[in-house]
């Protein structure tokens, strides 16, 4: 405001005119300048407020966004946690074989190091003195009277099973 007047002053005290007409241009500045000043406080508020809307998109999008990599979180640890009990399964079940694995081991072993006396039969660990063959190829223990414990006479080539186990 000090300019403004002191604008006043050199143009009356220069012109040595009207000083009602100074008043008039002075008073057109100071509209100008006012409207001015609305039409630059009207594009701030209009700059805050598209900023303000700007930040609001980007809370909505991040919370969004936050929300899908928690689920996404949630998924995978629950996979995680199955995945670890199937493995903690299958490592019991592997112990359990590893140890029947090797009572088979030192069983075949046990066998394989008798075998040389003759006394048996195929190497199998039969007695010849107490079996026989029957016309079907099964060996009859003929020291129990006929009574077998495993519910029949034993074959020769029946292989050793191990018990069955759900491996899933």
């Amino acid at each position: 405001m000090a300019s403004s007047s002191s604008t006043y002053r050199s143009s009356s005290s220069s012109d040595g005119g009207n000083p009602s007409d100074s008043a008039v241009t002075v008073d057109e500045r100071k509209r100008k300048r006012m409207l001015s000043n609305r039409e630059s406080a009207r594009r701030s508020r209009m700059r805050k407020q598209k900023h303000v809307d700007d930040l609001t998109a980007q809370i909505n999008q991040l919370s969004s966004d936050n929300r899908q990599i928690l689920t996404s979180l949630t998924v995978t640890s629950e996979l995680y946690m199955k995945i670890q009990a199937e493995n903690s399964v299958l490592t019991a079940q592997m112990a359990e074989l590893s140890t029947r694995l090797e009572s088979l081991n030192e069983i075949v072993d046990l066998v394989t190091t008798t075998n040389g006396g003759g006394d048996q039969i195929d190497g199998c660990g039969f007695d010849d003195r107490t079996a026989r063959i029957n016309c079907d190829g099964y060996y009859d223990d003929m020291m129990m009277s006929g009574v077998n414990h495993w519910g029949g006479s034993v074959y020769t080539n029946q292989p050793i099973m191990a018990n069955d186990i759900n491996m899933y």
